[in-house]
């Protein structure tokens, strides 16, 4: 099996959040978003570290890493897409709505 069809099977994996590492691990639903919340976040994770991974080998051909960067750059706009928009709930109100401090 080739570098690039590895590549394949394991973003292909990490898109439907399937990880033997996930198995044992208890389940966390982000904050009331559910479970898929999780398991988008975990496979954004993996990828990003891939893409890490790639960038900073320098002995591996930049004709492999760039196709294999730009499937995994594309996964990941498509994982963020499909998260629902953050609703953060703060004890305190924002910084930016209290007065500015003046100094004299």
């Amino acid at each position: 099996m080739t570098g690039r069809a590895k590549f394949a099977w394991i973003a292909l994996f990490l898109a439907f959040g399937v990880s033997p590492a996930m198995a044992a691990e208890p389940s966390w639903d982000g904050g009331g978003y559910g479970e898929e919340w999780g398991a988008t976040h975990a496979a954004i994770y993996e990828l990003e570290n891939r893409i890490a991974f790639l960038q900073a080998d320098p002995e591996i051909d930049d004709g492999y890493k760039a196709p294999n960067v730009t499937a995994a750059r594309t996964e990941i706009l498509r994982l963020r897409a499909s998260l629902p928009p953050a609703d953060w709930r703060w004890a305190s109100p924002c910084c930016y709505s209290r007065s500015s401090i003046r100094i004299r």
